[in-house]
C-alpha cells in the first residue's frame, strides 16, 4: 500500500516535509511515531484520526511508534491553546500511560518483528537529563529567533497581547524543544526517521527535523508528515458531544454514547468520517455512498461507520449491546436484554421520577400516569383514563389498557424500573426507591 496515496484519498493528508514521499518508498521498513498526551486517562474521538496514522503507517509496511509523553505532559504543548494549563503529578501521568496504552493495542499489531508496533514513555530518557546537561547538549542547537518563528509561539504572544492576558510561560516555550529532543532520541536510538501528526504540530514535528540535521553536524535526515484535522462540515472541531468529549473509555463514554455519537453523523460529515475511522477500502466506500444516496433516511453511511468503529474500540459484544439498547427506543428491543448503566444511558434524556418501592401498593395504573406521582405524564386523571383505554400508554413495553391494575403487579426492568411511554416518543423513567 502506497501510504501518502491511501492517506490522500481517505482526506486525511495535510502536509510533508520534501523528500517524505521518497523515503517511504525506497525505504522499507522504516520507523515512524506520533506522540500521545497523557493528560488525561483516556484518547479521545481526536485523538482515534491521529491513531490511524499510525495504523496506515504500519498497513503500508512500516514499524509504528508511539510515544506517551510522560515528561512533555508535565509541561503541556502550547500548540492550540489559549492559556497554560495544570501541571499533573508523576503518578497520575503514569496511570494515565498505562490506559492509553491498553487503548493503543486495539489498533496496532505489537508482534514481535520489524513492523511490530512500539510505544515508547519520553520520560524514560528525561528523567536523568540534568538541566544544565540539556542546555549544553540540546539546547545551544536552536536560536531563541527559529523557535520564536512557529505559529504555536507567535499566535500565543500575540493573542495575548491584544487580550492583556498572561504571556507565554519559559515552561510552555520550551516544549518544542524537548518534542524536538524526543525525534533526536528515537532517531538516534531506535532508527526513527519520521514523524507524524495531525497539522498543528507541524512546527513541533519540524523543529525535531532541523535538531536531528544540526546535532548530527548536517549528516542526519529526518522526515514529517501531518493528518487533517478532523471537523465538521461547518468548520467547528469533530470529537466533542452534547454532554462533552466523547472518549475511548468506556467508563468514561458508554459504549451506548460512543455508538449514538457516530450513528448521529450529519449527512454532511459521514462520507469524510467514514473514510477516516474505518479500513473499508475506496470501492467499499464508494459503493455504500451510491446505496446511501438511494435510500438517505435509512443511515446506511452511518451504521456502517457506527458499528466498525464502535467494535473496533469496544468490542463485538458491546456493539451488539449498543445496537440492541439503539432499537429499544424505537419499539424494537428487549428492555430486559439491557443492563442498568446500559438502560440509564438509553433514557438519560428522559423525565426521571423516583418513587418509594412501599408507595406502589397503594397505585394503580392511573395513578402511576397521572397527578398521583406528581409526575404528571397526563395533566389529569381524566386525560390519563382516556388514553389508557385508547391504549396509547406502554409500561415496560406492554399496553397498559386497565386503569385499575395494581401497579405491583407490573413487571420490572432490572427489579426497579418502570418504563412509561405515551404514544409513540415520549418516554418517562421511574425508578422505585
Amino acid at each position: 500500500m502506497d501510504l501518502i496515496e491511501e492517506l490522500r484519498w481517505r482526506g486525511m493528508f495535510h502536509d510533508m516535509m520534501p523528500g517524505t514521499d521518497e523515503h517511504l518508498r525506497q525505504n522499507a521498513p522504516i520507523s515512524g511515531y506520533i506522540g500521545f498526551d497523557p493528560t488525561a486517562a483516556s484518547l479521545h474521538i481526536g485523538n482515534l484520526a491521529t491513531i490511524m496514522l499510525l495504523v496506515h503507517l504500519q498497513r503500508a509496511g512500516h514499524r509504528p511508534v508511539a510515544l506517551v509523553g510522560g515528561a512533555t505532559g508535565m509541561i503541556g504543548d502550547p500548540s492550540g491553546k489559549s492559556a497554560e494549563r495544570n501541571l499533573l503529578d508523576e503518578e497520575t501521568l503514569r496511570r494515565n500511560q498505562n490506559g492509553i496504552k491498553a487503548q493503543l493495542e486495539k489498533f496496532l499489531d505489537f508482534s514481535e518483528g520489524p513492523t511490530g508496533a512500539l510505544v515508547v514513555n519520553n520520560y524514560d530518557w528525561f528523567k536523568e537529563f540534568g538541566f544544565l546537561q540539556f542546555l549544553r547538549e540540546v539546547g545551544k542547537h536552536l536560536t531563541v529567533n527559529y523557535m520564536m518563528a512557529k505559529d504555536s509561539v507567535k499566535r500565543r504572544i500575540s493573542g495575548n497581547e491584544e487580550t492583556g492576558a498572561e504571556g507565554l510561560s519559559y515552561t510552555e516555550f520550551s516544549y518544542q524543544l524537548l518534542q524536538g529532543y524526543d525525534f533526536q532520541h528515537l532517531y538516534k536510538n531506535l532508527g526513527v526517521t519520521l514523524q507524524m501528526g495531525a497539522s498543528d504540530q507541524w512546527g513541533n514535528i519540524t523543529t525535531g527535523t532541523e535538531l536531528i540535521r544540526r546535532m548530527s553536524g548536517g549528516e542526519g535526515k529526518a522526515y514529517a508528515l501531518t493528518g487533517q484535522l478532523i471537523t465538521k462540515a461547518d468548520g467547528t472541531k469533530y470529537g466533542k458531544s452534547e454532554t462533552g468529549t466523547v472518549w475511548l473509555d468506556p467508563t468514561m463514554t458508554s459504549p451506548y454514547q460512543f455508538y449514538q455519537f457516530f450513528l448521529n453523523a450529519a449527512d454532511a460529515d459521514v462520507p469524510r468520517l467514514i473514510r477516516v475511522f474505518t479500513l473499508l477500502n475506496q470501492a467499499e466506500i464508494e459503493a455504500l455512498e451510491a446505496e446511501h444516496a438511494q435510500a438517505p433516511h435509512q443511515r446506511l453511511l452511518q451504521k456502517t461507520l457506527a458499528q466498525d468503529v464502535t467494535t473496533r474500540v469496544h468490542g463485538a459484544a458491546a456493539y451488539e449491546a449498543a445496537l440492541s439498547a439503539s432499537q429499544v427506543l424505537f419499539g424494537g428491543g428487549d428492555l430486559a436484554s439491557l443492563d442498568e448503566p446500559t438502560l440509564l444511558d438509553v433514557f438519560a434524556g428522559v423525565p426521571h421520577l423516583s418513587v418509594p418501592r412501599e408507595q406502589l401498593a397503594d397505585l394503580t395504573v392511573l395513578d402511576l400516569v397521572s397527578e398521583a406521582t406528581g409526575f404528571q405524564i397526563f395533566p389529569s386523571k381524566g386525560k390519563a383514563r382516556e388514553q389508557v383505554l385508547a391504549g396509547g400508554v406502554s409500561l415496560n413495553r406492554q399496553r397498559a389498557d386497565a386503569p385499575a391494575q395494581a401497579a405491583t403487579e407490573l413487571p420490572l426492568v432490572q427489579d426497579r424500573y418502570i418504563v412509561a411511554q405515551k404514544g409513540k416518543k415520549n418516554y418517562y423513567l421511574i425508578k422505585l426507591t
